[in-house]
C-alpha cells in the first residue's frame, strides 16, 4: 500500500485561479459535497480544504459509481465524511442545515446502465436530486447549489461549437434525467428564488477516477488497458471530434462558478481543443508506452448514440469569469499515467 501522502507530487495542481489563498470567498464557508469520494468531489474537496471552507462529504459508496476513500485519503483529517444516499430525505434534511454552498455529484455515472437500469438511473439521477432541492428549500434556502450536468443533455449535434442554447434532445436515459434535474433546479430558482446553477461537463478524465470497468470515463478506461498491454478497440475511423477536459480545469469551473455565476443558468465547460476519438487513443498509448489500437466497423445500431462531432461553446463562463482550460490532452493523460502508475492498487 502506497504512502498517500507521497501522492501530493503527482497530484495535479490548480491553475492559478484555485491556488491555495486566491479565494477568500470560501474561507470558513461550510459546504457539503454530494457524491464527495468520487472523481469529481473528492477533486473538488482536495482543492477547497486550502481554501479554508468547511467540506462535508456525503457518499452511498455504491460499487459501480467510483466511490473511493483513497481519493480523501491526504485530506480525511480534514473533512467530515458520512456514508449516506441522496435519496434518505431525513438525512439530507439534516445535512444541508447551515450550509452555504451544496455541490450536487451524486449520480448515477453510466449511460449504458441507464438503458438497461431505467428505474434506478431515474430514481438517483430525478428523484435524488429532488430530495436533495427540497431538504434545501426547507432548511437552507439560502444555500448555493451546483450541480455537474453533462454534454449528453444535447443528444445529435446539429451545429458546432455547440451552445447552451443548441437544442436538448437527448439520445440516452441518462441524458434525459440530466436534462430532467436541470429544470428541477431552474424550477426551484424560478419558483423558490432558491440559488441554483447547472454545469455541462463533457467527457472528463484525470486522477481519482473509477477504473475497475469502461461505462464512466472512456479516457480512464483506455488508460487501463494501455497500461495492461491490452489492445484498444475503437469504433470506424475514430474522426468524430470530442472535447476531453482535464479534472483540474474542471475543478477551477465548479470554483469560478460557485462565485460568480449567475442563478438559474446553466453553464457549457470545455477545451475547445480540436482532438479527434482517434487522436486520444493515440495519445493515451504514446503516454503509457504501451497497448495498440485496432479499428472496427461501427454496430448496426450505432446511430441511436452516436451524437456526432462534440466541441464546447464555451463563451458564457468566460464572459463572467476568468475561467478557461489551460491543461491539454497530452499534459492532462501524462499526470493522469503518472498518478496510477504510483496508486494503482487503490483503483484496479
Amino acid at each position: 500500500m502506497g504512502n498517500p501522502n507521497a501522492t501530493s507530487a503527482l497530484t495535479p495542481t490548480l491553475s492559478p485561479h484555485g491556488e491555495s489563498g486566491s479565494r477568500e470567498y470560501f474561507l470558513g464557508k461550510k459546504v457539503l459535497i454530494t457524491g464527495g469520494a468520487g472523481f469529481l468531489g473528492s477533486s473538488l474537496a482536495q482543492a477547497l480544504i486550502p481554501l479554508g471552507a468547511e467540506v462535508t462529504i456525503l457518499d452511498a459508496m455504491l460499487p459501480l459509481y467510483g466511490g473511493n476513500l483513497f481519493n480523501l485519503e491526504s485530506i480525511k483529517e480534514k473533512i467530515q465524511f458520512v456514508q449516506g444516499d441522496i435519496r434518505d430525505q431525513k438525512l439530507m434534511d439534516t445535512l444541508v442545515v447551515g450550509k452555504d454552498i451544496i455541490y450536487n455529484f451524486a449520480a448515477q455515472v453510466s449511460y449504458i446502465d441507464s438503458k438497461d437500469q431505467p428505474f434506478l438511473d431515474l430514481d438517483i439521477n430525478g428523484k435524488g436530486h429532488l430530495t436533495v432541492l427540497e431538504a434545501v428549500r426547507q432548511y437552507a434556502p439560502h444555500a448555493r447549489i451546483l450541480f455537474s450536468s453533462s454534454r449528453m443533455v444535447y443528444g445529435k449535434i446539429t451545429t458546432t461549437p455547440v451552445s447552451e442554447n443548441h437544442p436538448t434532445d437527448p439520445l440516452s436515459l441518462y441524458g434525459i434525467h440530466k436534462l430532467l434535474a436541470e429544470k428541477y433546479y431552474r424550477y426551484y430558482t424560478h419558483t423558490f428564488g432558491m440559488d441554483t446553477v447547472s454545469i455541462r461537463i463533457p467527457n472528463p478524465y484525470g486522477s481519482r477516477q473509477q477504473m475497475k470497468h469502461n461505462k464512466y470515463s472512456i479516457v480512464g478506461w483506455f488508460v487501463r488497458q494501455a497500461m495492461e498491454h491490452k489492445s484498444i478497440t475503437i469504433f470506424g475511423d475514430g474522426s468524430q471530434e470530442r472535447d476531453y477536459l482535464y479534472v483540474d480545469d474542471i475543478v477551477d469551473a465548479f470554483l469560478e462558478l460557485t462565485e460568480k455565476g449567475v442563478s438559474g443558468e446553466v453553464y457549457n465547460i470545455g477545451t475547445q481543443e480540436r482532438v479527434t476519438f482517434g487522436g486520444m487513443v493515440d495519445a493515451v498509448i504514446a503516454e503509457v508506452g504501451s497497448g495498440n489500437k485496432i479499428n472496427i466497423p461501427w454496430p448496426e445500431s450505432y446511430e441511436k448514440n452516436e451524437t456526432g462531432n462534440y466541441v464546447a461553446d464555451t463563451k458564457k463562463i468566460e464572459k463572467i469569469t476568468s475561467w478557461k482550460p489551460s491543461i491539454s490532452l497530452q499534459e492532462g493523460i501524462k499526470r493522469m499515467v503518472a498518478y496510477y502508475k504510483e496508486n494503482k492498487e487503490h483503483y484496479w
